[in-house]
């Protein structure tokens, strides 16, 4: 286990070029199992690689899972938010709230047949 520094609030480009910077550091020993990228839309609402969120799966030296996300923008006036949050492996498991992020720490499973038939229903 090592001693892992994260960040929670928000930071805003100003108009000026200036930083508000709202956060505060977080400190925990534990262990980084993963991490996960999405990008965002556009104003056009296609993808874009200037906006999306990141998230990172810890756990703690008590065994607590931890996740760290952050909602990133390049854009000026829009704030970069970072939050923290317990979590299940129920939530890591699909459906769950944090899926695409247990998919890639190796902590989910694969759909079964029912809910990939189910998906592909509601794709429709």
């Amino acid at each position: 286990m090592e001693e892992i520094t994260v960040h929670i609030g928000e930071v805003v480009a100003m108009s000026n070029g200036v930083l508000q910077d709202t956060r505060r550091p977080v400190v925990f020993e534990g262990e980084k199992l993963g991490e996960y990228r999405e990008y965002g839309q556009g104003r056009n609402g296609q993808p874009t690689d200037t906006r999306g969120i990141r998230e990172a799966l810890y756990r703690t030296l008590e065994g607590r899972l931890i996740v760290h996300s952050e909602e990133w923008s390049n854009w000026q006036g829009e704030p970069n938010i970072e939050t923290l949050q317990e979590v299940t492996l129920e939530d890591l498991q699909p459906g769950g709230d944090f899926e695409a992020l247990g998919r890639a720490c190796g902590m989910g499973r694969p759909l079964t047949l029912d809910e990939a038939l189910n998906t592909l229903e509601n794709e429709d």
